[in-house]
């Protein structure tokens, strides 16, 4: 079979990018949705009052408020920028985004119901901590590398 080239390929490209892009632009609309809600919402009083400074505590509160969010990665860091950018420690948002995807409070039922109860818990409480543990870890090695 002979490969294609020329201006097939180049409308066969340019179909599957507007495709790619038609998919992921609901999830863009989304998170900028979500993002004005945020900023509206929470202020950076409430988020100084959570976020206080200390390291182990603050890796803590970002590991539990994203256990309790439910996400994509590429919504997660949209967000963790945003929270850097309000003054929160890298700690909290790597905490955050970590368990943001890897801990399913929300998803919970589901994951019980189709892989068992215990199973479920297990890993929602082994990715809970290993959520703390990789963010102070990576953020250490950052520490390093700078």
């Amino acid at each position: 079979m002979k490969p294609r080239t020329g201006k097939k390929t180049l409308a066969a490209s340019v179909f599957a990018a507007f495709k790619s892009f038609s998919l992921a632009f609901p999830v863009f609309l989304g998170v900028i949705l979500l993002l004005g809600l945020l900023r509206t919402y929470v202020s950076p009083r409430f988020l100084s009052s959570v976020f206080r400074g200390n390291e182990f505590l603050d890796t803590l509160m970002g590991s539990i408020f994203g256990s309790l969010s439910a996400g994509n990665p590429v919504t997660s860091y949209i967000i963790g920028g945003e929270l850097l950018k309000e003054g929160i420690s890298l700690f909290a948002v790597t905490a955050f985004i970590i368990a943001w995807v890897t801990v399913g409070v929300i998803q919970f039922p589901a994951e019980a119901a189709i892989l068992g109860k215990r199973f479920a818990f297990f890993r929602n409480l082994i990715s809970f901590f290993l959520s703390i543990i990789v963010s102070a870890a990576t953020v250490v090695v950052l520490g390093w590398i700078r």
